[in-house]
């Protein structure tokens, strides 16, 4: 008898250690991931530097005659690492269908290029206030542009797009099917340039710095205005560096710094 109590204590003092032991467990798993989740700003202070994910894309993130990147997005960095106390770093996305996994694999700490806020943005990300103004547009050789008036004339055209970005979902909304995803912005200029594609889908901000008179492809021009966007940075989700930058922005705006950014280069800010 006695030996059957001792037994049945044994096992009820094993299961309220086992039961103790993964409520420990479950509470250091998720105690884990929520200071993961919720610390990106001491993240990157322990680490002295904020990596920024760019493609090279003029006029935001650019080499300039030195090698050093610059642009508008390249100096609003560099000013928000400043705010931070650490330095900035660039870190070019290859594939830019990647940059939600570069994201979450911390190879970067921000997607800060140039990028449309959309809803596979925002679902991916935690997503900053937008901050300029964008739109798609169709490049094609100038003498060609007023041939096309509308989408529906687009649609036996062969284009390139940067891959996984605003102007590849432009050219599937279109219903259009011919068309190379490139690497980046730039790429799918040079395949018009080329004669390999007989049009490009790409930012207006990278249109305007890149084509028309005064450029290196001075025989390209904008035609149709396919869509309306609005630029923002990705964060990772529930990142509080989400909420710093957008304070910070708002300080910029209120001094006149990135309005004078934006003058530099050309561009709109989100009114």
């Amino acid at each position: 008898m006695k030996k059957s109590i001792a037994w049945i204590l044994t096992v009820i003092m094993m299961l309220a250690l086992l039961t103790g032991c993964g409520s420990m467990m479950l509470a250091l798993l998720t105690g884990c991931g929520s200071k993961s989740a919720k610390s990106d700003t001491e993240y990157v202070k322990k680490n002295g530097k904020l990596i920024v994910g760019i493609t090279d894309y003029e006029p935001m993130d650019y080499k300039d005659e030195n090698g050093e990147w610059t642009g508008f997005d390249a100096e609003f960095a560099r000013m928000f690492a400043k705010e931070l106390g650490v330095d900035c770093e660039f870190f070019v996305i290859a594939d830019w269908g990647q940059k939600f996994f570069e994201l979450d694999s911390k190879n970067i700490d921000a997607i800060w290029n140039g990028m449309t806020i959309t809803d596979e943005v925002t679902l991916n990300t935690n997503c900053s206030n937008p901050y300029v103004v964008n739109a798609q547009v169709v490049i094609m050789k100038a003498d060609a542009v007023g041939n096309y008036a509308d989408t529906d004339s687009l649609k036996d055209l062969t284009f390139a797009v940067e891959s996984g970005s605003a102007g590849e979902d432009a050219v599937k909304d279109l219903g259009i099917t011919d068309y190379v995803a490139v690497q980046d912005q730039t790429k799918a200029v040079m395949e018009v340039s080329a004669g390999t594609a007989d049009a490009c889908v790409v930012d207006i901000t990278l249109a305007n710095a890149m084509t028309g008179e005064g450029t290196n492809y001075d025989d390209l021009a904008s035609g149709i205005s396919l869509s309306s966007e609005e630029y923002g940075v990705g964060f990772r989700k529930e990142s509080d560096l989400t909420d710093a930058f957008n304070k910070f922005m708002e300080k910029c705006l209120a001094d006149g710094s990135l309005q004078a950014l934006a003058d530099k280069y050309s561009l709109t800010l989100v009114g």
